[in-house]
């Protein structure tokens, strides 16, 4: 566990010793912050919501994690210090889940800075709290599975680029399945249904924390990261 966390920080201080997180996060907010206070009214039936907020903030989450995720364990092959990393006293899993959680940790930074934004909405009427309290948790849920996805394309390959847009892929499948139900035979309906991040999430923004979708978003991050582990654990075979 020390070593995890050990990664951890050297990683989140990467971060922010690089225009990464400086670049990814700004270019996310102001994005944000312009398509909803200007392109989507936050007055529904005379109260305010910040539902279209976070439903921007779900799509950012689509270019945030492979963004932030890219270069994780990429450029790591590329440059030839991963090689070096695991010749060190720690564990595969200690590598994936480290700098998972760094990836974690920006994304936490990133969701905080948003709260200025629903204060603000906040302030100009009657918002009830309860599904924002409910959206930030489907947020960190849903961004915690992006950003598995993201460190899955990552472990594949030493092309940054090629990982973003592998990641970025995967992020697109589970988010447009939801757009792709009038298209598929009633019979894989509820399967392709249950499969979507949009299904679960918007569950969860409504304000209704169940189980079911949490637990589908824990098991999509569980399955992302071992088959990183595995991924990571395969040049053993070679």
């Amino acid at each position: 566990m020390r070593q995890t966390l050990v990664i951890a920080r050297r990683e989140f201080r990467a971060y922010f010793n690089s225009p990464v997180a400086y670049v990814v996060v700004c270019a996310v907010l102001l994005l944000v912050g312009f398509l909803f206070f200007f392109f989507r009214p936050f007055f529904v039936a005379g109260r305010v919501t910040c539902r279209e907020l976070f439903s921007f903030i779900g799509i950012s989450f689509l270019f945030f994690a492979p963004a932030v995720t890219m270069r994780l364990l990429a450029e790591e092959r590329r440059s030839g210090t991963l090689e070096i990393l695991i010749t060190l006293p720690v564990r595969d899993v200690d590598v994936i889940v480290g700098k998972y959680l760094a990836a974690l940790g920006l994304l936490i930074v990133l969701l905080v800075m948003t709260v200025p934004y629903a204060l603000t909405v906040g302030w100009t009427g009657n918002l009830d709290w309860g599904p924002v309290i409910g959206g930030y948790v489907g947020l960190l849920l849903q961004g915690a599975a992006y950003l598995a996805l993201g460190m899955l394309a990552s472990s594949k390959t030493e092309h940054q680029i090629v990982s973003f847009f592998v990641g970025l892929f995967l992020g697109l499948f589970f988010y447009l399945l939801d757009w792709a139900l009038p298209f598929v035979p009633g019979s894989l309906a509820s399967t392709v249904e249950y499969l979507s991040f949009e299904y679960h999430f918007d569950s969860i923004r409504r304000g209704v924390l169940d189980t079911r979708d949490i637990v589908f978003f824990l098991s999509v991050i569980a399955m992302a990261l071992f088959l990183s582990f595995r991924s990571l654990e395969s040049r053993k075979w070679r």
